[in-house]
């Protein structure tokens, strides 16, 4: 069975693809003996790993195995890596879906204190709690988040652009030079329409007539395996986390509440709240909390989106929905920013607020009126290639990672 893992190891290594590296990559650094990267099933974790043994590392000197393999039914992590360690002189491990062993937790300390000279990068779902995993991995572990594909990135990826990323603060404070940048990409609201629909995750061109079908396995396997696993959920109860979802497709952000999707499901509040916080934790919705000091988990969301455009596309299709497009446009924006590293807030002023400035999303019809007496404040204007003094492109916030 170990010659399994093996065979599997050097056959991922030689077919992973060198082209073209995630945002992640170059800021990817493995100083910490534990390094973890956590991010939605699909957004290409497996792959950055591999990346990075195929362009820092020789096969030899690192091993790569995932957690879920048939192995591990009846042998332990630590046990492996520390023969591999002894026997073998390989000090940096790639663990793979570590969230499918059970005990990750306590043998990722065992293994920090008692091998110092061995190195561990592990990937996992969102939901993996470090802070409350009860063995403090919190202060010994740096941990990455890996979203879906960014505009820019789908861009690079797909249409052989060589685009660079643009800070947040630059975007904010000299949106008017990047007016070049939009006019360079040829038919680039067609490759937006394209980005919104079938862009976010990396394995799209591996099967593009069942993308939206293998969507609707993401969402089953979470839910299924990932919430029933790490939650510790009854089957009969998971059956509520996809009756959400597709509520949710159904009906736009803003007129979503606790209160109503509990009603709709018949479940108490604080049941539908606690499973929305989960849903969030594996990367399957976004929840927006007023800007109001106070902690978010004290509080109830203001609105609440499915993760991102895509997935909205798939599961709207899949029960003939129509979507808004208001819903698209804020998606796009929260998904964005959120994907950035940044915390967009609901406002009462406008849509959002990231950190002191004030966000209007609309089409190129939008006025200022809500916003006109505010000083840090932006109409997001889908369907323009132009900037203006308070007005941003919606298309260049997809350029933040």
């Amino acid at each position: 069975m170990f010659n399994s893992l093996q065979m599997i190891y050097h056959r991922l290594l030689n077919e992973v693809d060198t082209h073209h590296f995630r945002f992640l990559y170059p800021q990817f650094h493995l100083d910490s003996r534990l390094t973890g990267l956590v991010g939605p099933r699909g957004a290409g974790k497996t792959t950055l790993l591999l990346q990075v043994i195929k362009q820092q590392f020789s096969a030899q000197t690192a091993f790569y195995f995932s957690a879920d393999h048939l192995y591990f039914t009846s042998n332990s992590i630590y046990s492996l890596i520390e023969e591999l360690h002894l026997h073998e002189n390989i000090n940096t491990f790639f663990i793979d879906e570590i969230h499918r062993y059970e005990n990750w937790s306590q043998e990722l300390k065992n293994l920090y204190d008692g091998f110092p000279s061995i190195r561990i990068v592990f990937s996992g779902s969102s939901s993996l709690d470090l802070v409350n995993s009860g063995y403090d991995l919190s202060r010994r572990a740096k941990m990455y988040t890996l979203p879906g594909l960014s505009f820019r990135e789908y861009l690079n990826f797909y249409c052989d652009y060589r685009i660079e990323a643009i800070a947040y603060q630059d975007l904010i404070q000299n949106h008017l030079q990047f007016d070049t940048l939009l006019s360079s990409i040829s038919k680039i609201k067609n490759h937006f329409n394209d980005y919104l629909k079938h862009g976010y995750y990396p394995f799209y061109q591996e099967d593009p007539v069942n993308y939206y079908e293998k969507l609707l396995t993401v969402i089953d396997k979470t839910i299924y395996e990932d919430i029933a696993n790490f939650y510790r959920l009854k089957t009969e109860n998971l059956q509520h986390f996809k009756k959400i979802l597709y509520f949710l497709a159904g009906i736009p952000p803003g007129n979503v509440s606790v209160h109503n999707i509990a009603k709709n499901l018949g479940l108490d509040d604080k049941t539908v709240a606690n499973y929305l916080q989960q849903l969030k934790t594996t990367g399957l919705v976004h929840l927006v909390y007023s800007s109001t000091n106070g902690q978010a988990f004290l509080r109830r969301p203001e609105k609440v989106f499915i993760s991102n455009a895509n997935l909205q596309n798939a599961i709207a299709g899949n029960i003939n929905q129509t979507i808004d497009i208001e819903t698209l446009r804020e998606l796009f924006f929260i998904q964005s920013v959120t994907g950035s590293g940044k915390l967009a807030t609901y406002s009462q002023i406008g849509d959002y607020q990231i950190d002191n400035t004030i966000f209007e999303i609309g089409g190129k019809n939008k006025k200022m009126q809500q916003i006109k007496d505010q000083e840090n404040a932006f109409l997001v204007k889908d369907d323009i290639l132009v900037s203006r003094r308070k007005e941003i492109p919606l298309m260049l916030f997809g350029f933040l990672y």
